[in-house]
């Protein structure tokens, strides 16, 4: 069924959730090199300080297709640039996994990074389709979906590799990535384009437009820059305590970390909703705390793993609540320019995703865990001081005469 170009069509339950799995599908891509870092360093003869560069490079070319291709969203039918963009993320994992040289690996995740970028084109989709009062609803399912792909991504690739190695993972995922195309070629509406008459290059040039004249989008992506750092500096270190003495745990039980940041997620998926409510920015105010306690547990890991458990709950719950918050508000009424805002705010989503992992990893590798926990902490810390100026400025203005505001 094809979206009849004056009546979109309603977001139905089954177009979320399908929406929602294919994005868990597309996701996970990015996702699966977290528990094989060691695997994949040793493989090819790597050392500790450069695994970071296997998840830097793969955010690298996530945040240049939220520059060039996010934005298509609003140019050309969805449908087929999704679908155009599982098929190449399909052939860049068959690449991954047959990469036999670390440049090689380097440039073929970059290629994964730059189509995965198709979950926000989606994001972007289910917010298109949804009413107005649903849309802070539609985003919260569809970035769960996001958010379980993530997660499940780990515990999944570890399994796989501790069964057939670490590149049978990619070709696996290559093919659920073509499963995932037939499913959608079949189920998926197509979309008018939003702007139709602009140019690629005229598109791309508004995007850089909004970042200057777009208040809500700098203070939202500098959130979501800080969030993702911290959400990295987690992820992308802990396979390194948890596979060293005197833990050594494989590659299935560090995977099955993932299964704790599940029940965070799930709790999150609520801030759309709160949203909806007019309660953004104090969601984010509470979830920004909690993210910065967060770290205290977590840097128990060498003597209590129930401890590290709950630092992980935490932190993908506060990560994710301030995440669907942000995307929530920045789209709510401005469904015409749904796919350059979600592009312009996760480019800083990657920025920070990068940063933290390539940090983490090179601060693990001199300083230890205790290390990577304070610069997880500091950047937690520094995300909640700008929301805390950022609200403090806001009840100062809201609090002069409506004279004085007039100035």
């Amino acid at each position: 069924m094809h979206a009849s170009s004056t009546s979109p069509p309603r977001l139905t339950q089954a177009m979320t959730l399908l929406l929602a799995l294919t994005c868990a599908m597309a996701v996970a891509t990015v996702y699966v090199a977290q528990p094989l870092l060691e695997s994949m360093a040793w493989d090819l003869g790597v050392g500790q300080q450069r695994i970071g560069w296997v998840v830097g490079a793969t955010q690298a070319g996530y945040a240049l297709g939220l520059l060039l291709i996010v934005p298509l969203g609003d140019l050309i039918d969805r449908k087929r640039l999704i679908i155009g963009q599982l098929l190449v993320s399909a052939l860049a994992l068959v690449a991954v996994g047959m990469a036999w040289g670390w440049a090689v690996l380097l440039v073929a995740l970059a290629m994964v990074g730059l189509m995965a970028v198709m979950v926000q084109v989606m994001v972007a989709h289910a917010a298109t389709l949804a009413t107005p009062a649903q849309q802070g609803q539609a985003v919260g399912t569809v970035t769960s979906g996001v958010v379980l792909g993530i997660l499940l991504a780990r515990l999944v690739s570890g399994v796989v590799a501790d069964v057939a190695g670490w590149r049978v993972v990619y070709f696996a995922a290559a093919g659920v990535l073509v499963l995932m195309a037939g499913l959608l070629w079949n189920g998926m509406p197509g979309t008018r384009p939003a702007a139709q008459r602009s140019s690629y290059l005229a598109l791309i040039g508004s995007l850089f437009a909004l970042f200057r004249q777009d208040p809500l989008l700098r203070q939202r992506g500098l959130y979501g820059l800080l969030i993702f750092a911290a959400f990295s500096v987690l992820w992308s270190a802990m396979v390194l305590p948890l596979s060293a003495s005197p833990l050594a745990l494989n590659h299935t039980q560090i995977g099955l970390f993932g299964l704790a940041g599940v029940a965070g997620a799930l709790a999150a998926a609520r801030a759309g909703r709160l949203a909806d409510q007019g309660r953004g920015d104090r969601t984010t105010g509470l979830a920004l705390g909690v993210l910065t306690l967060s770290w205290l547990p977590t840097a128990f890991v060498e003597h209590s793993l129930v401890a590290f458990l709950l630092g992980v709950v935490l932190l993908d719950f506060a990560v994710q609540a301030v995440h669907v918050t942000n995307q929530s508000l920045l789209l709510a009424g401005r469904s015409a320019l749904a796919s350059r805002l979600i592009g312009a705010y996760m480019c800083c989503y990657s920025l920070g995703s990068g940063l933290g992992a390539v940090l983490a990893t090179w601060v693990y590798a001199r300083w230890g865990w205790a290390a990577v926990c304070g610069l997880g902490a500091g950047i937690s810390a520094t995300a909640l001081g700008c929301w805390l100026v950022s609200s403090t400025g806001s009840a100062a203005v809201a609090a002069l005469p409506a004279r004085d505001q007039n100035l």
